[in-house]
């Protein structure tokens, strides 16, 4: 069973369901099977907009494109938009096998239907999981306007090619409008023929890897483009949550609004009743004007009884994990090989670290949001949502009807990053609209009800460990990670099953999983319970994947220094590409070979050990993998660093990248998601993080809460090895690196060894002053 065959039965575990439809249309996938005829879609946003679709009459070979009779290819989009484009990238996948002229292709971002199967933007999963099927669909759609065009020209399809929106056959063509116009074209196809279709080589392609223009720009920059925040109803309310003391187990024991009715526009409250304990201990406040719902809401009086963790904090969930990771037993290995246990008895030499990583927000610069009504008997949400597969069944038990009486209608993403992944805050909408009969309510937190509210990245700890003999070579491997999981909170039918048959959340421990040979290993995940019951862990750029490589690879460099080995040097020498780093197709061609590549391309860009710097500035490295094993990013980060004694402040002066992520489909896409995962690395690895206090994030807004700001970004070299692989996911790789780059940078320049992320001044001066004369 592949991945994506995976993925489509956990959805349907996830939904407590057996095969249905969706689940067959999922599987099909990665066999070209999702192919035919279907109803029109129920299309959210168009881009270009105001732009001519096809409407009757068009030729619609599979759901995910159609040809109109004036030449217009409409291409449905199921991935989330929210910056990166998307839209365009997936669209040239499809526009390029079929040879459609760019000028007259359209994207719509369509709403959600079972025909869609798996809706999901996330994983940096987008490109990689749609390459196949719009390939398929290019061809299938290429092969029959080729054919009807051949009829119209009086020749063969043989003697014919397909070009920029035409087939031509020497110097008499016809457009794909006037074929679909005129030849009015049904042909279908079956799974077989499908997987005959021939496709281009990647040497004839010529809107794959090529600069064209991005498809919403314009909507995005004359201010037309439609966010959820921009969301309007007909005589809708606005409601603003009186958010409780703890994410769980609060209850509401009184409400005065005494103070409240005093607002001009308020309505009522509500305390909800949600039957999927999505948002339990909520009070919703009610008014004509969003203005008065803030002002109402921070008159409304509430009581509660707090929920059992009202007192927990960071310190409490991290020493937690710590306990974990001392016990032997608990969690689920990835990989637990033969000889681990025999290798750390017998060994000579044992070297240990352990890591943590601080809370992180998501901060998205749209807040939470979602307006719900009820029309003509089926309930419309209407928001930006990243995993609308995953929240509309949580949707429909919160209002206690079926599935499909619930529709999401689709809406750009103000900055998503994995928090709208989780659709939390749709749920309370929907519950206040069925309080007032299907009334369409528009639900918008505040920023700081967002940061409290947030799904945020769980604090973390680490603890690595490596068994040498006697002249100190590698005999085994140990990798020990707890944190929150919100695979397993949210979505726990998706979890993976480890070496030793138990579930673990691949998206809490991807990253340690890693290529190098090091002897037999054991890569053990766990569950930090504590964290999942103080808040709703959740999935943040890069995921897992921005802190397990900060411990493995600066537990790496410390290794390396210990043995007296380079770091790059040793990193090459254990990237043997033997086993199961061998790595297989189509996804993993060449394994760790790749990533020594990488790696070497990296060291001869940034003159890595050869360069003279000024004092207390050096360059740290650090090499993964990307996302996730089944679908790797080859990726290597250097950055150069410099300590200021005085102060402790850490500068990062510049970044390197180089990474190989297969055929790179939008060039521009591809670079500016690197540069925006490096500075977010760039920004957990130095500046910003939140605290648990009292069973609650600290920081409400950005005068205590501190990402990278402007005057903060590096100067950027980034490089995209050329490919003709499967192109793998960009979202989320440039992040993985750049903490342990940095880390390792910082011990390169004065002698500090780091192990707590993010690294603060306090903390590099600490150092400093424990540090050992030469």
């Amino acid at each position: 069973m592949g991945k994506l065959e995976r993925i489509a039965a956990r959805q349907d575990r996830a939904a407590g369901r057996g095969p249905t439809r969706r689940g067959v249309l999922l599987t099909g996938l990665g066999s070209a099977f999702m192919f035919g005829f279907a109803r029109e879609a129920s299309a959210a946003q168009t881009y270009p907009q105001n732009a001519s679709l096809p409407g009757n009459g068009a030729f619609e070979p599979t759901v995910w494109c159609s040809v109109g009779p004036d030449g217009v290819v409409n291409v449905n989009i199921i991935r989330a938009e929210m910056g990166q484009h998307v839209g365009t990238a997936l669209a040239r996948i499809i526009a390029d096998e079929m040879e459609a002229d760019w000028d007259k292709v359209r994207i719509t971002y369509v709403d959600t239907d079972p025909k869609w199967g798996l809706m999901v933007t996330g994983g940096s999963w987008s490109v990689w999981m749609t390459w196949d099927v719009f390939r398929q669909a290019g061809a299938a759609a290429r092969t029959v306007l080729v054919e009807e065009g051949a009829k119209l020209l009086g020749t063969s399809p043989a003697n014919c090619i397909a070009r920029n929106g035409r087939v031509i056959a020497g110097s008499r063509s016809v457009s794909f409008g006037d074929i679909v116009s005129h030849a009015r074209p049904t042909r279908s196809f079956s799974p077989d023929e499908m997987a005959k279709l021939p496709l281009k080589p990647a040497s004839e392609r010529r809107l794959i890897g090529k600069d064209v223009k991005a498809l919403d720009i314009p909507a995005k920059t004359d201010g037309t483009a439609i966010y959820g925040i921009d969301a309007k109803l007909e005589g809708m309310v606005y409601a603003r949550p009186k958010l409780p003391p703890t994410r769980y187990g609060s209850k509401v024991v009184s409400v005065d609004d005494s103070e409240a009715k005093k607002i001009k526009g308020y309505i009522r409250y509500i305390v909800l009743n949600d039957p999927s304990d999505t948002v339990p201990g909520w009070v919703a406040v009610l008014a004509s004007t969003y203005p008065a719902a803030i002002r109402a809401t921070d008159a409304l009086k509430v009581t509660w009884t707090p929920g059992k963790t009202a007192n927990v904090s960071e310190k409490d969930i991290i020493e937690h994990g710590r306990k974990q990771i001392a016990e032997k037993t608990g969690g689920s290995c990835v990989f637990n090989d033969d000889g681990v246990d025999e290798a750390f008895a017998s060994a000579k030499h044992v070297f240990e670290r352990t890591y943590t990583c601080a809370s992180v927000l998501h901060y998205q610069l749209e807040p939470m949001n979602a307006l719900a009504r009820q029309q003509d008997g089926k309930w419309e949400i209407h928001c930006g949502n990243q995993w609308q597969s995953l929240f509309l069944p949580v949707i429909a038990k919160a209002l206690q009807v079926k599935e499909t009486d619930v529709v999401m209608r689709s809406y750009l993403l103000g900055g998503g990053f994995g928090r709208r992944l989780n659709g939390d805050y749709a749920v309370p909408a929907a519950l206040i609209s069925k309080e007032l009969g299907g009334k369409p309510v528009k639900l918008i937190l505040t920023r700081s009800d967002d940061m409290q509210f947030d799904s945020f990245r769980s604090p973390s700890i680490q603890t690595v460990r490596v068994a040498m003999d006697d002249q100190k070579a590698l005999k085994g491997w140990q990798h020990h990670a707890s944190a929150g999981w919100p695979t397993g909170v949210m979505a726990s039918a998706f979890m993976e099953k480890g070496a030793d048959g138990k579930p673990y959340d691949q998206f809490a421990i991807a990253g340690a999983d890693h290529w190098y040979d090091v002897g037999p290993m054991r890569v053990r995940a766990l569950d930090n319970d504590l964290a999942d019951a103080t808040f709703r862990p959740g999935w943040l750029r890069s995921v897992s994947s921005g802190w397990t490589p900060w411990a493995h690879e600066a537990f790496l460099d410390e290794l390396a220094h210990e043995l007296g080995h380079d770091p790059v040097e040793f990193r090459i020498s254990l990237l043997t590409a033997k086993g199961r780093n061998a790595g297989k197709a189509p996804d993993s061609v060449g394994g760790a070979t790749r990533q020594a590549n990488v790696l070497k391309r990296l060291v001869e860009k940034c003159g890595y050990g050869k360069a003279q710097l000024p004092k207390d500035t050096a360059i740290g490295i650090a090499t993964t993998f990307g996302q996730e094993r089944a679908m790797p990013t080859w990726t290597a980060g250097a950055v150069q660093v410099h300590v200021d004694r005085k102060t402790g402040v850490v500068t990062c002066q510049k970044i390197w990248l180089v990474l190989d992520a297969g055929t790179i489909v939008d060039p521009d896409g591809a670079m500016a998601q690197t540069e925006g995962g490096a500075l977010w690395g760039l920004s957990m690895a130095l500046f910003e993080n939140t605290e648990i206090e009292n069973g609650n994030v600290r920081d409400r807004n950005l005068n205590t809460y501190t990402p990278l700001r402007i005057t903060d970004i590096p100067e950027m070299d980034i490089e995209f090895v050329d490919s003709t692989e499967k192109p793998m996911g960009l979202g989320e790789p440039g992040v993985t690196t750049i903490g342990a780059a940095i880390a390792n940078g910082v011990f390169n320049a004065v002698g500090v060894r780091l192990r707590h992320q993010p690294i603060r001044p306090a903390d590099v001066l600490k150092g400093l002053s424990e540090k050992k004369p030469a």
